[in-house]
Parts: C-alpha cells; sequence; structure tokens
C-alpha cells in the first residue's frame, strides 16, 4: 500500500501544471454576437464620432479589434445565409454551391461544441438563414420573427430577454454555455423608439466619403431589392435619411445588447466568458452608388469584428480574417477536436499573440459576378461578367476611390496570379474573364419599382421600459 501516497503526490504534481500545460479544468463560455448589415465602420469607439454607441464603445475598449474582418462572400443574394451557413460550418459557399445550405452532416459548430462539454443555445432572426438540421444541434434552439423585431423599435430586445433568461433561470451550471445570438438589424427596416432617434439630426449626419449617385459599371445584382431602397441616381438627401435611420437603430440595439453585457459583468461571469461581437455582412447605404452589401467592396464585406475575455490583451490588429474563422477559433478555446480540415484557421494564435496574421492575403467571392483579393496594402477587384478589374492602394484611399489600377500593372499581375492561386484551394470555378462580356456601363434603370419611404425605416409606433 505504499504506493498510494506516492501516486497521490504525483497526480497532484501535474494537476498543480495543468494550466501551463494549456489544459486548465474550467472551459470559458462563449458568446457570439452577429448583428445583421452592420458596416464596421458604425461603432463609436473604433472611430465614428457622429454614432452612438456606449456599449459596444465598452466592449471595444477590453477586446482584440480585428481591424480586417471579413465575410467571405455568397452565392445568394441573401448574402447572411451563406454568411451564417459559413460560420457554423467553417466552409466557404464552393463548397456546397448551388445548394442554398450547406450540409449538416459534419462537423458544426453546435455539434463540435456539445462534444466538447458545452451547452449550447441559439437565437437567431427569423428567414431560414441556416440550415433547420442545424438548429436542431442546439440544445437550446429558437428563431425570432425578425420583421416584428425590427418594427418594434427595440430589435435585440426579444434576443437579449431571452438570453438573459437562459442565464438566469434555465442554464446548466456544471456546464460551459457557447450562445449563438444572431440579431435582428440594423437589416432593415430600419425603425428605432423615438428616444433614440431624437439622439440625431438629419443636418448632422455625413455622406460616406465614397459616396456617389450612381455606380460607374453594373457589378451584377445592381437593381434587387436593396438597391431598391432608394431611387436612382442617389441623392444627398435621401441618403443621409437613411443613414440616420441605420445610426438610430444600432443605438437602440446597443441600448439592448448592453443589457446583456452588464448582466455579465454583474454576474461575474465574465470572468471566464470570452465574448465575440461581429456582423454577417456589411452595406453599401450610398457608398460607391450602391446600398446593398450585394459587392466585394469593404463596406459590403468588411465588419465589424472584436474579441474579448479572460487573459485576452485588448488592442487592435491588422490581421486579415473571416467569419468563418469563428468556428475553429472557439472549438481551439473549448478543448474541442477538429477532425475535417476546414477552410477557417484558429485565430487564437493572434489573439494570444503568438503571432501576427494566420493568412498573407484575403480573397472574397460573391455570385458569379465579383471577386477580389487583397493583402496587407493592395486590393484587386475583378468583375467577370463584364471583364474589368479595379486596384485599390488601400493604404492611402482606404474608401477605394482611386483605381490605380494603369499605374500599378506588377501589383495587378502578382495579385490576380495569387487570385487564382486561392480560387483552386477554395474550389471556386468561376473564371476570371468571359468571352462574350455582358456591356460594362450602368444605366439608369427604367420601369422598377422604389421601395416607398414608410417601408423602409421611421420612428417606432411603440415604446418599451429598459
Amino acid at each position: 500500500m505504499k504506493f498510494i501516497p506516492t501516486l497521490i503526490i504525483v497526480l497532484g504534481s501535474l494537476w498543480s501544471f495543468l494550466p501551463e500545460m494549456g489544459l486548465a479544468a474550467e472551459k470559458p463560455n462563449i458568446l457570439i454576437i452577429m448583428t445583421d448589415d452592420q458596416r464596421a465602420d458604425t461603432i463609436g469607439a473604433l472611430g465614428n464620432a457622429h454614432i452612438q454607441t456606449p456599449n459596444l464603445d465598452k466592449l471595444a475598449e477590453r477586446s482584440l479589434v480585428f481591424s480586417n474582418g471579413y465575410c467571405y462572400g455568397a452565392h445568394t443574394a441573401a448574402v447572411c445565409i451563406a454568411s451564417r451557413n459559413q460560420l457554423m460550418t467553417g466552409y466557404v459557399w464552393h463548397r456546397w454551391a448551388p445548394k442554398k445550405f450547406c450540409a449538416a452532416d459534419g462537423e458544426t459548430l453546435p455539434r463540435v461544441m456539445k462534444a466538447a462539454g458545452y451547452e449550447t443555445f441559439y437565437r437567431e432572426k427569423s428567414g431560414r438563414s441556416n440550415h433547420p438540421e442545424i438548429l436542431n444541434q442546439f440544445d437550446e434552439s429558437k428563431s425570432v420573427d425578425s420583421v416584428q423585431a425590427l418594427m418594434s423599435g427595440r430589435a435585440c430586445k426579444t434576443f437579449v430577454d431571452d438570453a438573459l433568461h437562459f442565464l438566469k433561470h434555465q442554464r446548466n451550471t456544471k456546464k460551459p454555455f457557447c450562445m449563438y445570438l444572431g440579431v435582428a438589424g440594423p437589416h432593415d427596416p430600419r425603425f428605432a423608439e423615438k428616444r433614440f432617434r431624437d439622439l440625431y439630426e438629419l443636418k448632422d449626419i455625413p455622406l460616406p466619403e465614397n459616396f456617389k449617385p450612381l455606380h460607374h459599371w453594373d457589378i451584377g445584382s445592381m437593381t434587387i431589392r436593396d438597391e431598391r431602397l432608394e431611387e436612382w441616381p442617389r441623392e444627398a438627401e435621401a441618403t443621409r435619411t437613411h443613414i440616420l435611420d441605420y445610426f438610430a437603430l444600432i443605438t437602440a440595439m446597443d441600448h439592448d445588447l448592453g443589457r446583456l453585457l452588464d448582466y455579465l459583468e454583474e454576474s461575474g461571469l465574465n470572468d471566464n466568458t470570452i465574448v465575440l461581437f461581429t456582423s454577417d455582412h456589411g452595406l453599401a447605404l450610398g457608398s460607391h452608388g450602391l446600398f446593398g452589401k450585394q459587392n466585394v467592396y469593404e463596406v459590403g464585406m468588411k465588419v465589424p469584428f472584436m474579441v474579448a475575455g479572460p487573459d485576452i490583451k485588448p488592442g487592435k490588429t491588422e490581421a486579415l480574417v473571416y467569419l468563418h474563422d469563428i468556428f475553429p477559433t472557439v472549438a481551439d478555446y473549448g478543448g474541442a477536436i477538429l477532425r475535417e480540415q476546414h477552410d477557417g484557421l484558429s485565430l487564437r494564435i493572434v489573439i494570444q499573440r503568438e503571432t501576427e496574421s494566420v493568412r498573407d492575403v484575403l480573397t472574397l467571392a460573391y455570385q458569379g459576378s465579383q471577386r477580389s483579393i487583397r493583402d496587407n496594402q493592395w486590393k484587386l477587384m475583378v468583375f467577370p461578367q463584364i471583364n474589368k478589374l479595379q486596384l485599390f492602394d488601400l493604404h492611402h484611399d482606404p474608401g477605394e476611390t482611386k483605381d490605380v489600377a494603369a499605374k500599378h500593372p506588377e501589383q495587378v499581375t502578382r495579385l490576380w496570379e495569387k487570385l487564382v492561386e486561392q480560387q483552386s484551394l477554395l474550389g471556386d470555378k468561376q473564371p476570371l474573364v468571359v468571352d462574350q462580356p455582358k456591356e460594362a456601363a450602368f444605366t439608369i434603370p427604367i420601369g422598377v419599382t422604389v421601395f416607398p419611404r414608410e417601408r423602409v425605416g421611421g420612428e417606432s409606433q411603440f415604446h418599451t421600459e429598459d
């Protein structure tokens, strides 16, 4: 029996070294917040002096902010479908197109996190954005009527109420939780309560630096729903009205998200919870003469991307990252084992400052009409259906207003070759040139119905208490 004390001492010694070995007994909780249609430049603390987002500002101050977070793109005009399916699987849309949804029988975020010991919770805006079978893989899963939420003037309230009820009354406290909130807004219709709209005056709303009345080329999806939210050519005053609606809704959303973030702090859950805030894609809203997200400009696919949590040092990084990196990242933090080779990569080594980036270039792909590739300075955009391209120097022209392709043919050639390489790696079979291109010029459409103003945004008829 003499061996027993020795065995206890050995095990005790091993236990004391578990944190250094990366095997700490307590796994972090995971909270993923994904908004809908939110541009990367719509958080006060990240440089927008015209919007009020006090709660997201506080989150940004304790986060590692990824300045170059992107949705990879989509094969559907409803970019949110591809975006969310990419997040849930870690794969790009080429892996399942032309099918609407990704496959649900392999490794998915809920399936992997449950296997790692997590209790999983899901709330998503309605509209069948995610594969129905993936929804069923969560322990707790429900969709929320997005139009009703948006018309209420408090787009996030129901989502946050449900999340708080789960955290306070339902969750299994013996397990870590992995919570996904795919909230409604700031997608249209953009209605906010009077108290949030009163924070803004139209005369103070700036136009985007890259505002144009019309886009110069037909790059595909030029007259779809999102583009019909305003007349052509785009007028400055009308565009400012849309932006006021947008800002007021984001402020209303910030209010309710703040209730959730405050509870995490007050309850002590912050001490062991990783919070990842992002959006499914951006929105042009007047930039480049466009209004939707069906484009590979920065305004279309770049998203806010912030990660906060225990032992995560606040700051900023220029690392090039995707939304489909989120699944491998949270799996990594949760101690899950991924056996498939996903397109997404874990960002944990960037978050822990072990490396500056996980990739040198980043590509974007929208349907068969648009492709782009960027590195830390240059961005090449290719429009295969019209055989046109543009090159931008993002260091000196982050708004993508000056095409410098003619001045830098060597960068065009270099990035073109890298784009072809990335297409091969990602299963993207779209040729970058076509034999019979369409007419490139975009002309004002005739007979296309534009949505009436009262359906797009304004002051909510409702008022709710906090």
